[in-house]
């Protein structure tokens, strides 16, 4: 019995292709690492205030949307849990996870304001708050970095492209922008700065003795 043959277009690519795509994207990543790391000393900056605000007695926030928003869910496990060393756990709040609180913020309030109303509820003078997106126009990354600032909290934003409203009406005290077009990429590097942050709380906080 012969069997159909399957559309040549929705067969697997060959691996001479998958090579190729993997060297292209290789090229595209590592291009993003050289166009980021002068980024150095603002993220040296933001780091201390992380660890000024965890040594302190404040936490952290954090809220994104889609990938983003998985990044903040990450970034904030690795302070909670642990990241590569065994230290006490570190307050960190990812905004994205309580269905109900997303759900009725939205229903009551609008998403604009998703997360500015968990910033009012939660945050606390001292505390700090991240806001991801990658394009800086995120209204509800907006709203939530002027809700912390208004609540006396620290502010912080990784954004990409040219920084976007976020960058552009100062909202964030530390702004990490990843001068990078593709979102794909400017998410690889969210997740390699929120590692770097991650990595100086290890130092900081991992007893050396």
């Amino acid at each position: 019995m012969n069997l159909p043959v399957k559309d040549k277009a929705a067969l697997p690519p060959t691996p001479t292709a998958m090579a190729v795509l993997f060297d292209r994207l290789y090229d595209d990543h590592r291009a993003a690492f050289e166009a980021t790391r002068p980024l150095l000393a603002l993220t040296e900056a933001l780091a201390g205030a992380v660890i000024s605000v965890l040594g302190s007695g404040g936490k952290l926030l954090l809220c994104g949307n889609g990938g983003s928003a998985a990044d903040a869910q990450h970034i904030a496990t690795e302070f909670t849990v642990r990241f590569e060393t065994t230290r006490r756990g570190l307050p960190a709040i990812a905004l994205t996870t309580d269905t109900s609180a997303l759900t009725a913020a939205s229903n009551d309030l609008g998403y604009a304001h998703v997360f500015a109303r968990q910033v009012e509820a939660l945050g606390r003078p001292g505390d700090l708050l991240i806001g991801i997106t990658t394009s800086g126009h995120s209204p509800n990354i907006s709203a939530a970095l002027v809700a912390a600032r208004t609540g006396g909290l620290v502010t912080a934003c990784l954004t990409g492209r040219d920084g976007g409203e976020v960058a552009a009406m100062g909202l964030a005290d530390h702004c990490l922008i990843v001068p990078h077009e593709k979102t794909a990429r400017i998410q690889e590097m969210h997740i390699f700065l929120g590692h770097l942050l991650c990595a100086a709380a290890d130092d900081a906080f991992t007893d050396k003795a």
